[in-house]
């Protein structure tokens, strides 16, 4: 035989053994789907009865999406339709053809993509409804409804994964009995939007289809009403005590823990419902935030400003002591008042003390009150508030009075005060009236920190010194996070004022960065910087924070002085809360004068400088440090004409 003959058989037979392979797949992959098909084929028909059970699954990564789920399946059961609670991560997805109704109330987490607890069945639905083999008869008896939870302010991601959950699940052949309702947090009724849905999806099951295919939206949930009253009126008060809806509001799924309907604010008579616009403009503070908010004792001012009566202000008017503010800077707590123009923020930190009940937003949106209105409101609003405090045992009389008059104005209660469109004007207002002002920025809007006017004191946050730890602690809405916040630290180096680089410190996230964040010290040059121990907020669907990452006091002051060295004599511990779990870094050169601190603020002659006119420095209206505020002082920042109290621990005898 020729070599070109001995050659082209060994092709050949080549060519047969790939083609036997091939062939043997594709009947082992045929014979895998037939017996899939067979299974779902020879299922009985599953039209949902009073007694059928079908399946609730929740995708959530904190745990509000759960809640609801639970709230969803209570509802049904009124209805005498029985469902099961289902996590995703503890479901075979291949299973899913079995399944008569499948309902799934989804969050949408970052980058558009579903939360952990969703991922397995995410990839399976992914992978099945491309794989040309499974083909569209797969869920074809499975019928299904999803509710998504999110946001408009993170652009196309908004609801991503109930979209497409819902794609994948019709291409599969599954049967969409209610077209995919979008909660958006940023009209602030997604609970009134969630209990419309369920009235609407609870008619379907029963049989009753009213021929609703179509998409609902939190802009228009059921054009038509059946008059009933809501069925949460009847189990409201069995969640609560079971203990199945105690999450508090996350702004990834803000429905969980909002009021429910009985309190809900209903339709006005001009027919503007939750969360509508007024005048052509979106009232940033709905009543779902409100009622949030006030029961966490704020005070909201028109339309999208806060006030709130701080423990350090109640301390001080006892005479038991000030914040860290009193100790670093000199503030009289009991003249301070916390405040801010915007509740509205960029961010949704995993530390946030406010349990994440302000809204979000990448821009300005909202209906906007008038600067002198918003300073006026909040003083009248913090004087009330101090004069309840009239009686209190211990408050003193001499502090009650001045109390009425504050000092200092916190622009930091919540939120984002620089997004405020009008803040060089309310900043302005405060000091008309000789209120020192100290804001402080999240360092996402770096083109508003170069417009700011002259302040007291101006901070930014610095959660994290690395773009992925960033990320991970801020949970920024921005795309470009990091790079605005660079410009925010940039910004923050042309100002003349004082400046600050506040570090939040969370055991397990951040502790570990000395070398990162002292690197980050040249970019925004700030004459201090305040190193704090994170506050825990006790348990919250919103975070996952225990407290063992909250570090000890002498885990803070490690980190600082650690800090301080790599500054090579720059920087040096200056100050300390003890109580406070706070650390104050100072800049040597222009705070540090024969040996003595001067950290504390001359305010009248702050306020003298800012009447002038002319332009002025940090170093004009600095102040002498007094001894027990210093680093190390034996009264640990403690100020000693003020009087310890400690409470009285009752602890159980052991016999």
């Amino acid at each position: 035989m020729s070599p070109s003959a001995t050659s082209l058989s060994t092709r050949l037979a080549v060519l047969g053994l790939l083609s036997a392979t091939t062939i043997f797949f594709f009947y082992k992959s045929r014979r895998h789907l037939l017996r899939r098909l067979k299974a779902s084929t020879l299922l009985p028909a599953q039209n949902p009865t009073r007694n059928s059970r079908g399946k609730i699954f929740f995708l959530s990564e904190t745990g509000t999406s759960k809640t609801l789920a639970h709230r969803l399946r209570a509802f049904l059961a009124l209805k005498d339709l029985q469902f099961d609670l289902v996590d995703p991560r503890d479901y075979e997805p291949e299973d899913l053809h079995k399944e008569s109704v499948v309902l799934i109330v989804a969050s949408t987490w970052e980058d558009g993509k579903p939360p952990k607890n969703g991922g397995f069945l995410g990839n399976w639905l992914t992978e099945s409804s491309d794989d040309f083999r499974v083909g569209a008869l797969l869920l074809s008896k499975c019928k299904f409804a999803i509710f998504g939870v999110g946001s408009r302010s993170y652009g196309e991601t908004f609801n991503a994964v109930a979209k497409d959950f819902s794609k994948r699940l019709r291409k599969l052949g599954g049967a969409e009995v209610l077209g995919v309702c979008e909660g958006d947090v940023d009209e602030g009724n997604v609970d009134e939007v969630f209990d419309e849905w369920c009235k609407r999806l609870a008619r379907i099951l029963k049989g009753n289809n009213c021929g609703e295919n179509g998409r609902c939206s939190s802009n228009g949930v059921v054009e038509e009403s059946d008059g009933e009253v809501s069925d949460y009126d009847d189990y409201d008060s069995e969640i609560e005590e079971n203990g199945e809806d105690n999450g508090i509001v996350d702004l990834e799924d803000i429905a969980g823990k909002a009021p429910s309907s009985k309190t809900m604010v209903k339709p006005k008579a001009n027919g503007k419902a939750n969360g509508e616009t007024l005048n052509g403009e979106k009232e940033m503070v709905t009543p779902v935030i409100r009622a949030s908010l006030e029961k966490q004792g704020y005070k909201i001012i028109g339309s999208h400003s806060g006030v709130k009566i701080c423990r350090w202000t109640k301390s001080q008017l006892r005479g038991r002591g000030g914040c860290y503010k009193h100790s670093f800077y000199g503030i009289e707590s009991h003249r301070c008042m916390e405040a801010t123009p915007s509740l509205a923020c960029a961010n949704k930190c995993v530390f946030c003390w406010r349990h994440h009940t302000n809204p979000v937003g990448k821009s300005w949106r909202w209906k906007m009150d008038a600067p002198l209105e918003i300073v006026e409101t909040a003083i009248e609003l913090h004087s009330k508030m101090i004069k309840q405090m009239k009686g209190v045992p211990g408050v003193k009389a001499d502090r009650l009075a001045e109390g009425l008059s504050p000092r200092h104005c916190a622009l930091s209660l919540v939120g984002e005060p620089i997004m405020y469109p009008e803040i060089n004007s309310l900043v302005d207002e405060l000091h008309r009236k000789r209120i020192s002002t100290f804001l402080v920025t999240n360092a996402q809007f770096p083109e508003r920190i170069m417009m700011l006017k002259p302040i007291t004191q101006l901070y930014v946050s610095v959660d994290a010194a690395t773009k992925e730890s960033l990320k991970a602690i801020d949970r920024p809405l921005f795309g470009d996070f990091w790079e605005r916040f660079m410009d925010s630290l940039k910004a923050l180096k042309e100002k003349q004022q004082r400046t600050v680089y506040r570090l939040t410190l969370v055991k397990g996230w951040n502790t570990e960065d000395v070398d990162a964040y002292s690197s980050l010290f040249s970019i925004g040059n700030p004459d201090f910087i305040e190193i704090k121990g994170v506050t825990y907020c006790g348990s919250s669907a919103t975070s996952k924070l225990t407290m063992e990452n909250v570090p000890w006091h002498s885990d803070v002051k490690e980190f600082s002085e650690a800090l301080a060295k790599k500054s090579n004599g720059e920087y040096e511990v200056a100050c300390e809360h003890v109580h406070s779990c706070c650390v104050l870094l100072a800049k040597v050169e222009k705070f540090k004068i024969d040996g003595q601190w001067f950290t504390w603020i001359d305010y009248e002659k702050f306020h003298d400088l800012v009447a002038s006119g002319k332009p002025f420095r940090s170093g004009d209206y600095m102040a002498p440090t007094p001894s027990w505020a210093v680093y190390g002082a034996e009264e640990g920042g403690f100020d000693p004409e003020q009087s310890r109290y400690k409470k009285e621990r009752h602890h159980r005898s052991t016999r």
